[in-house]
């Protein structure tokens, strides 16, 4: 059996910001990259331990996990680390795709009066919070990479980037933090 390789956090010890914005790593967590049947989703929720969402732009958070809808049968699902996400879906007992992207993923997490701001220097969606309110989610662009970015609050944004873009998601955003804090 081959030994289990550890990986470090890739943005490690990263933190930013300005006086208007605060960028930091978030905690390691594990994903699934989830996709299953409309007929089906009832089953996997149970499962999952929360009712996956089914309305574009939204999410739901229970039993320590959330659930970002990104398309009519694709979720992100986000839990504590060996929070046994793989397992749960496994005993659904219903026809699924479950991806661990734990290890592809992580993410920034993006706080304060400026946030919207900071976000909107590489993203053009509407932050507003009549056009992304909390628990709002989507799959956009920052910069040049993908992201799925979730509203956790009024003021707090949760991105999540490809640990190989990692670096250059932060770069753009702590620029974005400096134009928030120079625009107050």
């Amino acid at each position: 059996m081959a030994d289990l390789v550890s990986r470090s956090l890739p943005l490690a010890g990263f933190h930013g910001g300005s006086a208007t914005v605060r960028l930091e790593a978030a905690p390691p967590a594990e994903r699934l990259s989830l996709r299953v049947r409309p007929e089906d989703v009832g089953a996997l929720s149970g499962a999952l331990g929360l009712d996956l969402p089914t309305k574009p732009k939204t999410s739901v958070s229970a039993n320590g996990r959330t659930a970002l809808w990104l398309g009519p049968d694709e979720w992100l699902v986000i839990g504590d680390v060996n929070g046994g996400l793989m397992q749960a879906a496994a005993n659904s007992g219903t026809p699924h795709s479950a991806v661990d992207v734990s290890h592809r993923n992580t993410a920034i997490l993006v706080s304060g009066p400026g946030a919207a701001n900071a976000i909107n220097a590489g993203c053009p969606q509407d932050l507003s919070l009549k056009a992304f309110p909390v628990g709002a989610c989507s799959r956009t662009i920052f910069g040049k990479v993908e992201i799925v970015l979730l509203r956790t609050a009024e003021d707090a944004f949760r991105v999540e980037v490809w640990r190989s873009f990692s670096d250059y998601a932060f770069g753009l955003l702590s620029e974005g933090a400096r134009d928030a804090s120079a625009a107050v």
